[in-house]
């Protein structure tokens, strides 16, 4: 269902940072405002990777979305889908096979005002988007499953998601979605893993006043994947899962892995 652009437009505040439009702009977007650019300056400042970080992120879930429909998965559950970019998850799935099946899930105002961009589709596939917390996980599937067939395999995509819970909370979260899905699904998860520069980095994002986003040891990702097969080449930075070329420079701070559901 459409949102009410005037109400959900009361929603939207230009004064503060928001987590979806700084993200936007270490990507290089144009969906933010000068308050979220000043924080994203102040956390580069802190942490000059953290735009590679969130591109390279980019980059990991296109691959990871070609690989999986090379192997013949044809739907996908992106989990915090934050604004739309170029090369969305259903342009990279739809451009493997035009009968893929994509559904978003977010509930930020500002995401589903643009919800319009997200909602497109090859006309032999489908694109939908619900809008619930992440963490009503039972509600999400059940919303999803009117347009994903939950007896045929899904690739669930959290990626540079998890930060804004708890590490234990995400884990359950993850293996909550985990759960109801069929066997031969797949898993997708990435995010940043914890250093003195990304804790840094963390420190200069919670001076903006929008809820922290917490950096991840390792094994708080790793444990997200518990009873799942692990894909080679394994968990590593994103940079190194498969690279397109002879990856240049140094791996991100941001590791991930796909792993499949026996």
């Amino acid at each position: 269902m459409a949102p009410d652009d005037i109400e959900f437009r009361k929603k939207i505040r230009a004064d503060i940072p928001h987590s979806a439009r700084v993200w936007n702009a270490w990507l290089g977007g144009k969906d933010n405002y000068p308050v979220d650019r000043e924080l994203a300056d102040a956390v580069t400042a802190a942490y000059p990777a953290t735009a590679a970080i969130a591109k390279a992120s980019r980059a990991f879930q296109a691959r990871t979305i070609r690989y999986l429909g090379g192997l013949g998965v044809r739907q996908f559950l992106d989990v915090g889908t934050g604004l739309p970019v170029e090369n969305s998850t259903h342009q990279v799935a739809q451009a493997v096979d035009p009968t893929s099946r994509i559904v978003y899930v977010d509930n930020d105002p500002i995401v589903l005002v643009h919800a319009a961009a997200l909602l497109t589709s090859s006309p032999e596939g489908a694109t939908a988007f619900v809008d619930e917390d992440l963490t009503n996980t039972d509600a999400v599937v059940d919303e999803a499953a009117k347009t994903l067939d939950l007896t045929q395999p899904v690739a669930v995509l959290l990626l540079s998601t998890l930060g804004h819970l708890l590490p234990d909370d995400g884990i359950k979260v993850v293996q909550s979605y985990m759960s109801r899905m069929p066997s031969g699904s797949y898993l997708v998860i990435c995010d940043t893993i914890k250093t003195p520069e990304t804790l840094a980095a963390q420190d200069a994002y919670d001076s903006g006043d929008n809820p922290p986003y917490l950096v991840r040891e390792p094994e708080e990702i790793t444990d997200c994947a518990e009873g799942l097969e692990l894909v080679d080449p394994g968990f590593l930075s994103i940079t190194y899962w498969r690279p397109d070329g002879e990856p240049e420079g140094p791996g991100v701070d941001q590791w991930g892995l796909v792993a499949r559901k026996p």
